[in-house]
């Protein structure tokens, strides 16, 4: 899983923290930490100041998962 894999990390998110109710609410910094340590997630670890798009997908993906 890459950070491309927004769906599948939404899913994922989505299981593993089941008590977020609101993707929206969440700081980049703590859903970076959470992207990172998710099981099976292969891609860059470093954060970069071009990640604030892909985590506004990642957001996106799992707000509308939880729908």
């Amino acid at each position: 899983m890459d950070w491309d894999d927004t769906q599948e990390i939404a899913e994922k998110l989505s299981e593993t923290h089941p008590e977020i109710t609101d993707p929206y609410s969440m700081r980049f910094t703590e859903l970076f930490q959470w992207v990172i340590h998710l099981e099976g997630f292969e891609g860059d670890k470093a954060p970069q100041t071009s990640m604030e798009g892909k985590l506004e997908n990642i957001v996106k993906a799992w707000a509308e998962y939880l729908q």
